[in-house]
């Protein structure tokens, strides 16, 4: 499938997710470019070999970036533009082939795949923590130089 589509499925996808969350209409559209990028950018690291987490902790990091960013143009919560963005790059099938391969009693691949989806979760969330941290570091740092100007 090319990324094109994956794209256009993507947009989709998490519009559908902001109608489930309830996210207020004005915020839809960013919504769905902040999950649309999201995946994109995931898929573009696969694309150059990087493994899945390493893709994973990329991805999530450009969406907790464009959801700040995003919450400080419409002044809101980073949250209603972070849950739909992120939710693409959730590793389900990794948990689905996990309990697969368990209910076949095959235990090393449900150990390899199972060690693989515990590690691409935690990217996500180290992602998302590594650019709230940033940010709020940043954002400290400028306030602080702005007091010593003025």
């Amino acid at each position: 499938m090319t990324f094109l589509l994956q794209f256009v499925f993507i947009m989709f996808a998490t519009c559908g997710f902001c109608i489930i969350f309830k996210v207020p209409v004005k915020h839809i559209v960013p919504c769905v470019i902040i999950g649309s990028l999201g995946w994109l950018i995931y898929q573009l690291s696969m694309y150059y070999d990087a493994s899945p987490v390493l893709s994973c902790f990329t991805a999530s990091c450009a969406v907790g970036l464009f959801s700040d960013i995003c919450a400080r143009l419409f002044k809101d919560a980073s949250t209603i533009f972070i849950i739909p963005g992120i939710l693409c790059l959730v590793p389900g099938s990794g948990m689905y082939h996990t309990m697969a391969a368990m209910l076949n009693h095959d235990m090393a691949e449900a150990a390899s795949r199972g060690t693989e989806t515990l590690l691409m979760a935690g990217a996500i969330a180290a992602g998302l923590l590594i650019i709230g941290s940033l940010i709020q570091v940043v954002r400290s740092l400028v306030k602080k130089t702005v007091n010593r100007i003025s």
